[in-house]
This record gives structure tokens, C-alpha cells and sequence, in this order.
């Protein structure tokens, strides 16, 4: 068995023995989803006469998804470095590229699941989600949003030394991304300072290429433009998570 197989199952074994973490991963968002949907059911944004479940449903799925990819490898980069597993891995025939290719499989792996369970409930007509034709152009959008916000978690995971630390970052980072990219509240109501801002924010793009996928709100470019965009700062995040990426906190 090749470096790369027996990380991503060992990997995948571990994920799902931890019955807490694997139960918050999926409930959270839905959570989300839950409270905004009951609150505003049957009410429409203002700005744009559209069904604010067009709005909350991809916003919060996006987020959901990215907070995992963060989240997840931050957590297991940090405790892997800190308990030396790293260290012993590094000695083995196990690259990087094996390590890290290990945790991508399962985070694409996750994120697919959460969508597809996050999109059948907001179809329930508690909620009365419509998917757009359209809607199998979320899949490669969301890869590469998982893609930049796995890239982003190793960065944490890189320099995290506690649990304690990666939490504080990745929120620092994830929840005020969340309210100035549109997750929680449509742009279109926001202040022109505000939707500028979100423009260097990968979730703003990750945001609009599954808004346009899912419920149709803006035209096929808008798709083409968040997977270019979303492409280019994975690349970005990528290499600077190759730099700082630290077998050990020996060195």
C-alpha cells in the first residue's frame, strides 16, 4: 500500500471514530440554516424582491463548507506536529505531497457530503429552496473553495502550536470573512464599503459561484469567474502553505 492510501484511510478512519466531530461538521451549518430559514420563511430581500432562502442557503453552505476544510486540517496539522507524528512520518517513505494529498481527498470528501445533505434539507418546504438547471456547476466551485480554504488551514496548522490557537485564528478569520463575503447577509444590503472590501475575500467568490449554480441569480460567468478566482487564490494560498509548512516545533 503506497504512503498516500494508508494516510487518506487512516485518515478517514479517524474521522469517522470521532463521533462529536463528525456529528458538529454536518449539524452546524444546518443549524445555521435552521434559525435564519424560520426566522425569514416566506419573506423576500428588498433590494431584489428575491426569497431570502436564495441568499441564506448558499451563503451558509459555502461557509459551512469552507469553515470545515480550515478547521479540519488545522486541528490535525497542529496535533500531529505537536505529539511528533509528523516527525515520524517525515522518517518514513511519506512525502508531503502524500501527507497533504491525504487530508485534500478527505476534506473534497466531506465538503460533498455536506452539501448534498445541507441542499436536501433547504429543499424541505419548511424552507422552499428551488435549484436552478444549473445547479451541478456547484460541484467544481465548491472543490476549488475547499481547494483555497484547505490551503489556508495548513497555513494555521503551520504555526498553531495549541488548540487553542488554531480555534482563535481560523475564527478570526472565518467569521468576520462570513459577514463581509454575504454568508449570513446578502451584499445587496450592505454598504458600498462593505461589498468592496469582499471582493478580496475568497468566500465572497465561493459564495457567488454556488448562489449562481444553485438558484440561478446570476449569469454562467459569474460561475466561470468564481472558479477562476477561487483557482488563483488557491495557488496563492498553496505556495505560501508549502513554505511554512513545519514537520516539527523542534525546528
Amino acid at each position: 500500500m503506497s504512503a498516500y492510501a494508508a494516510l487518506s484511510r487512516a485518515g478517514y478512519r479517524a474521522y469517522v471514530r470521532d463521533k462529536t466531530t463528525l456529528f458538529f461538521t454536518f449539524a452546524f451549518p444546518l443549524l445555521f440554516l435552521v434559525v435564519f430559514g424560520l426566522i425569514f420563511h416566506g419573506k423576500s430581500v428588498e433590494e431584489s424582491g428575491k426569497p431570502y432562502i436564495n441568499y441564506i442557503a448558499p451563503g451558509v453552505l459555502s461557509w459551512g463548507v469552507a469553515n470545515a476544510a480550515v478547521f479540519g486540517v488545522g486541528f490535525v496539522l497542529m496535533q500531529w506536529r505537536r505529539d511528533d507524528i509528523l516527525r515520524l512520518i517525515r522518517m518514513t517513505p511519506a512525502r508531503l505531497p502524500a501527507v497533504l494529498g491525504s487530508r485534500y481527498v478527505l476534506a473534497i470528501g466531506i465538503g460533498i457530503v455536506q452539501a448534498v445533505l445541507f441542499v436536501a434539507v433547504a429543499l424541505l418546504p419548511s424552507f422552499g429552496l428551488s435549484l436552478a438547471g444549473g445547479w451541478p456547476l456547484a460541484l467544481p466551485v465548491l472543490v476549488l473553495g475547499i481547494t483555497a480554504f484547505l490551503a489556508i488551514g495548513v497555513i494555521v496548522g503551520s504555526y498553531a502550536r495549541t488548540p487553542e490557537a488554531v480555534a482563535a485564528v481560523a475564527n478570526c478569520l472565518m467569521i468576520p470573512m462570513a459577514f463581509l463575503s454575504g454568508s449570513f447577509f446578502p451584499l445587496d444590503a450592505m454598504p458600498d464599503w462593505m461589498r468592496s472590501l469582499s471582493l478580496v475575500l475568497p468566500l465572497r467568490y465561493l459564495n457567488d459561484g454556488v448562489s449562481a449554480a444553485l438558484t440561478g441569480s446570476g449569469p454562467t460567468g459569474d460561475i466561470v469567474t468564481a472558479c477562476a478566482v477561487l483557482a488563483g487564490f488557491a495557488l496563492v494560498f498553496g505556495a505560501v502553505a508549502l513554505k511554512t509548512f513545519r514537520w516539527s516545533d523542534r525546528t
